[in-house]
């Protein structure tokens, strides 16, 4: 089941909502301490511990815009895991869960990273796909 057939988590990432496909959502976690490591990527924010597993940890909101962590921790993280490997999104908050299908993006409509959109009481809310997301930045987080 893809995530535009099975769901999507919608979150708050920076200044903007977006979704997440509940098939590569594997929990949401209260962001704990993290702990920072050399990265060509400026949204990394260094590594965090998930039940004694070192995992990245990218704020996902500068990840989008392509800049650097704010200085104010997200409230949140979402562990994903992407063709077996597993990291967390910082996230401002973790909304609610859309059991909706996406929607195609609309004609003229410049959302990067999205592959489909949701309607949603505050207009469109782009569904990412977090497989290019994700492959952006685990070639910057040294192995």
């Amino acid at each position: 089941m893809s995530g535009r057939d099975g769901g999507y988590l919608l979150v708050r990432a920076g200044r903007r909502r977006v979704g997440l496909a509940l098939n590569q959502v594997v929990e949401v976690l209260d962001a704990g301490p993290a702990y920072p490591v050399p990265s060509l990527d400026p949204s990394v924010r260094g590594v965090t511990t998930v039940r004694g597993r070192i995992l990245p940890l990218v704020h996902l909101g500068a990840l989008l815009d392509g800049g650097s962590c704010p200085s104010a921790r997200g409230e949140a993280a979402v562990m994903v895991e992407l063709d077996g490997y597993r990291f967390c999104l910082e996230v401002e908050e973790a909304e609610t869960v859309l059991l909706e299908p996406g929607l195609p993006v609309p004609d003229g409509t410049t959302l990067p990273w999205a592959v489909a959109v949701a309607r949603h009481a505050d207009g469109l809310v782009p569904l990412l796909d977090l497989t290019a997301l994700g492959a952006r930045f685990t070639e910057a987080v040294p192995a």
